[in-house]
């Protein structure tokens, strides 16, 4: 059984809509299917897919049927950072598609996690086995993936509560006015641009993220984030809103300079579903991102 408790920032959503958003590892067309199938209740009562949750609504989720995997294993090298019984935590490398998606039925993480470990979870359905969260395709770093359906529901449920630490290190153009401040910007979708997000007053989502400046020089900032949320291309959203955009982001920003956006999952905290051990996680910063901060950097540092 999954429990939720609806945050103040989510009232007037509707069920299957926060959902998606509390649970990233399930597809929302599952979520729906779960809810018709009349296993979602909502005030102790059995759920409807449209219906809206208020602040402190409940929100409970009877186990998931676990769904046959399809056997798409591929031997592809995986960075192990951390791995036992019960999750793995990787150092993604950028380029790497998490999961199956329209034009990537193959060569991803998934792919690779079904030949590193055949018997993951399927609580997310075939398409997404052991995937609590995500990243997008071109930011690296740490990931943790549950390997039983026990670890994918306690993992799931920290992500849902905001338990999970998320640190990440972006490279961004310009020299930020203030050392360290907290971005508090809802966000949602673009208006026009619909594979964009964006900043909105009015009906976007709460997002809070918090940055320190580690380095500057240039015409270059290295900035460490930590997000309090976990919106969709949030804190691409919410540099590209202070205007010191990621450098090689080339939806937000400009591709200038870099092939891929710089921006780096590198730290990953959270409670071991078996254990009760909060555990911590560093991923290595990857070359071509030491390459960029190597050439942002050539000159003194002005911090």
């Amino acid at each position: 059984m999954i429990e939720l408790t609806v945050p103040n920032e989510h009232a007037g959503d509707r069920l299957d809509r926060y959902l998606a958003l509390a649970l990233p590892q399930f597809s929302r067309s599952r979520l729906q299917a779960l809810i018709r199938a009349g296993d979602v209740r909502l005030r102790e009562q059995p759920a409807r897919p449209r219906e809206t949750v208020r602040a402190g609504d409940v929100v409970r989720l009877i186990e998931p049927v676990v769904e046959e995997i399809e056997d798409k294993a591929q031997e592809i090298p995986l960075a192990i950072l951390f791995e036992d019984e019960d999750l793995l935590v990787l150092n993604k490398p950028a380029g790497l598609v998490v999961h199956p998606g329209a034009g990537n039925q193959t060569h991803t993480l998934v792919n690779a996690l079904l030949h590193h470990c055949p018997n993951l979870s399927g609580i997310g359905g075939m398409q997404r086995p052991g995937i609590v969260h995500r990243l997008d395709k071109d930011t690296s770093g740490c990931l943790v993936v549950a390997k039983n359906d026990a670890a994918h529901q306690e993992l799931a449920r920290q992500f849902a509560e905001r338990e999970v630490k998320k640190i990440y290190l972006a490279l961004v153009a310009g020299r930020l006015k203030r050392p360290r401040g907290t971005i508090d910007a809802p966000i949602g979708r673009h208006p026009v641009q619909r594979k964009k997000m964006a900043i909105d007053q009015r009906r976007g989502r709460a997002a809070i993220t918090e940055y320190r400046v580690l380095q500057s020089g240039g015409g270059f900032s290295l900035v460490e984030c930590a997000l309090h949320s976990g919106r969709t291309h949030q804190i691409r959203v919410h540099l590209h809103h202070l205007g010191h955009p990621i450098i090689g982001d080339a939806l937000y920003g400009k591709n200038a300079g870099a092939r891929r956006q710089m921006l780096h999952s590198w730290k990953l905290g959270f409670t071991h579903p078996q254990t009760g051990e909060r555990r911590f996680f560093e991923a290595p910063i990857p070359e071509d991102f030491q390459a960029a901060l190597d050439t942002a950097f050539k000159q003194a540092p002005d911090r």
